[in-house]
Order: structure tokens, then C-alpha cells, then sequence
């Protein structure tokens, strides 16, 4: 009885891995799925974008709020990127999407927006309604969409700069010619 228990406590660590693999897997857009539309009233920095308006430039959609760190440490290279790539097509859509009561003040995003000068596009998605379409469920999460207006690529959380910045590159790269 003793042997089985301890059996089974070793082997939680491979079945939490598993599950997380799992879990997690089903989360993000397959490759050439549409983007959804970005659905807002209110849109800091920007009038209202739409995804067929946005054809033939490559789109990041960021799921962000002003209160998480996680948010917070990822922000320089979002604007490095906007900063280096505009030119070239690329539009950044920071969705703030509020973790709790207080960021859903619209002035305090406001606020948070000019005090730390973020030039980009901020939809407030105080209804989770952006967040659903696109099957969020972690902040921050970038989405990079192509000139065609298909997700092609997904990073959760921090990290895998690299990685981000070559597929806006590449996706830069390509031809912008679209049925």
C-alpha cells in the first residue's frame, strides 16, 4: 500500500507536465486561420481599425493591461518593434484587456497610455469581447498577422524576442499580393 502511493506521487510530476502540454495546446490559433475583428467603443491613439482595412500590412495584436508586470516587461520590444517596423507595415494593436476592477477605468488606461508613451493603437476590451474571439486566456499574448489577415504566429507571455521579431520580419518580406 505504501510502494503504490509512492508510485503514484512520483509520477505526478510527468502527468502535470503532460497536462499542462495538453492544456495548453489547444489555446492558440492553427496557422491561416482569419484574425478576428477588433471590436471596441473606445480606441486610445487611433480611430477604429479594421482587419480589411489592414490588408497588405502585417498586424500585431497584443492582449495586454497596465497593471501586470508580465505586460509591463514586455512593452519595450512592442514599442521597439512598432518603432522599427511602421514604416515598413507593421501595425501594433495593443487590446487592453483589464485583470481587475480598478484598470477598467478608461482614463487610467489614458493615463497609463501618455505617461509612458505608448503611440499605438489601445482598444479597451472591458467586456472581454476581443479576448473571447480570439481565445485569449493569458496576458500578454501577441498575435502577428499577416498581409492576408491570417494568424500566423502566437507567443504567450514573456520571452522569445527573437523569435517574434524574425517572424515580423519574414512576414514583412513577403509579397503583399492577396486573393
Amino acid at each position: 500500500m505504501g510502494k503504490g502511493r509512492i508510485i503514484l506521487l512520483g509520477s505526478l510530476p510527468l502527468y502535470g507536465i503532460i497536462s499542462v502540454v495538453f492544456y495548453f495546446a489547444p489555446i492558440s490559433f492553427a496557422s491561416n486561420v482569419p484574425a478576428p475583428e477588433i471590436i471596441s467603443s473606445t480606441w486610445i491613439n487611433s480611430k477604429p481599425l479594421k482587419m480589411e482595412d489592414l490588408r497588405g500590412k502585417v498586424v500585431m495584436v497584443e492582449f495586454w493591461t497596465f497593471g501586470c508586470w508580465n505586460c509591463r516587461n514586455i512593452e519595450p520590444y512592442v514599442k521597439k518593434w512598432h518603432q522599427k517596423y511602421a514604416k515598413d507595415g507593421l501595425v501594433v494593436i495593443a487590446v487592453h484587456s483589464p485583470e481587475f476592477s480598478y484598470e477598467k477605468e478608461v482614463e487610467k488606461v489614458k493615463t497609463y497610455v501618455q505617461e509612458n508613451n505608448i503611440p499605438y493603437a489601445v482598444p479597451i476590451d472591458n467586456e472581454f469581447r476581443n479576448w473571447r474571439q480570439y481565445r485569449n486566456r493569458y496576458w500578454p499574448t501577441l498575435y502577428v498577422i499577416d498581409k492576408k489577415g491570417t494568424i500566423q504566429y502566437t507567443r504567450i507571455g514573456e520571452g522569445a524576442y527573437e523569435q517574434t521579431e524574425q517572424t515580423i520580419q519574414r512576414l514583412l518580406a513577403e509579397s503583399a499580393q492577396f486573393q
